[in-house]
């Protein structure tokens, strides 16, 4: 669905990231999820090199991206807004309850058991390449990522999903992978790669991506102007 600025279901966005981290900002989880649930939505730009206007603070109590809201509810932390959009679409949280369950559990999955190893990666390689510490810990902190990324290949095996379909917790999954573009930790384990490029593929991403990306195209021409 296209953006809508007078759709009743809105999230906040930046209007402008630093290059590596295009495709990457977690406000691209929720745009794909809306996608996927043919959802129409308006967004909220935050520019995200100045202080939070501070009515934000009400939306998002740490100032952080995305935010979201509709008629009847205010949310903050992309996978609670994940899940609240799947449970309007069965594509992503499957009506039968122990479907649903193991969507659920492979979205705190990626949350939880993945994604802050990942992050503390991208923590050194973007923000702290040259500090010593950093240079003493990134064999650990890689190690670790490779470790969660094995029994993530294990589990996939043959299968096309984390279960016997697409859901939130392939969303939700597939975009932390994806902030390993970086390294070729994912590239290197190609039941693995494979999976990440079926996620990519899906016509709902590439319209959450394309939109995240005009936003900063945006931004930039609004800022050179």
């Amino acid at each position: 669905m296209p953006v809508d600025p007078n759709a009743p279901v809105r999230i906040s966005a930046y209007n402008w990231v630093p290059p590596f981290a295009r495709g990457l900002v977690r406000d691209l989880r929720v745009r794909w999820a809306l996608e996927e649930a043919g959802i129409p939505y308006a967004v909220r730009k935050l520019d995200a090199r100045a202080e939070r206007p501070s009515d934000y603070f009400a939306e998002q109590p740490f100032g952080q991206v995305p935010s979201y809201r509709d008629e009847s509810i205010s949310l903050f932390e992309s996978g609670a807004i994940v899940i609240h959009i799947g449970e309007t679409c069965d594509t992503l949280l499957p009506s039968d309850a122990k479907g649903r369950g193991r969507a659920i559990s492979w979205a705190i999955a990626a949350l939880n058991s993945i994604e802050p190893s990942v992050m503390n990666l991208a923590t050194i390689d973007f923000f702290n390449p040259d500090a010593a510490w950093a240079r003493e810990s990134r064999p650990r902190v890689a190690a670790m990522v490779e470790s969660r990324l094995d029994r993530l290949v294990d589990h996939l095996e043959d299968r096309e999903w984390l279960e016997g379909r697409f859901t939130a917790g392939d969303l939700l999954m597939v975009t932390v992978l994806r902030a390993l573009k970086h390294t070729d930790l994912v590239e290197a384990r190609p039941t693995l790669a494979a999976y990440k490029k079926r996620g990519e593929e899906r016509p709902a991403f590439e319209r959450a991506l394309a939109a995240q990306l005009a936003d900063f195209e945006e931004g930039e021409a609004a800022a050179a102007a």
